[in-house]
């Protein structure tokens, strides 16, 4: 069950790395993010954020990116409002929520999660947790609230680390 578990969410990286974030190991995370259709939200809250700066640094990072799709189904006015200059603080903690310090590519997040009984508990670069798990075969990512992404597409390889795109946006307890 687990090389299932592993060829699903295989299958679904290698369907997506056909799409916008295909320039594996040659770009870096902001500027494979920069060049998807899907993630302009995501880069615009990242430039917000003067995060530019440290996601294209040397990293390793691991980045759990939210869509726009995952961004629009936020409270209307949720984003229009961490986008404003005065709640910089509260963007950059959503942000690095989302990012994890070192390079996890599937395989480890699958063997992180199957080694500690079905759920594993991750460190962000926020300084909170994230809890992953398997449901159906595919990755969850839980946050602090309670709230469940699921990975959509994963080892989106770049010269800094890795993306797994996911489907809902990570909120921190504020």
């Amino acid at each position: 069950m687990k090389k299932l578990n592993f060829m699903s969410f295989a299958l679904v990286a290698m369907v997506f790395l056909t799409g916008s974030l295909a320039n594996a190991q040659t770009t870096n995370i902001v500027e494979a993010a920069a060049a998807s259709e899907d993630h302009t939200t995501l880069v615009a809250a990242v430039k917000a954020a003067d995060l530019v700066g440290v996601l294209t640094g040397e990293g390793p990072f691991t980045v759990f990116a939210p869509t726009n799709a995952a961004f629009d189904a936020l409270p209307e006015g949720t984003v229009p409002t961490l986008l404003k200059p005065e709640n910089k603080a509260a963007l950059t903690g959503v942000l690095t929520y989302h990012v994890i310090a070192g390079k996890f590519n599937a395989k480890d997040v699958i063997g992180l999660i199957n080694k500690n009984d079905g759920k594993a508990t991750v460190a962000t670069v926020a300084g909170a947790e994230l809890t992953l798990s398997l449901k159906d075969g595919k990755v969850m990512v839980t946050d602090a609230n309670g709230n469940s992404a699921t990975v959509i597409a994963a080892d989106l390889n770049q010269t800094n680390g890795v993306i797994h795109v996911i489907d809902t946006v990570l909120l921190p307890k504020m």
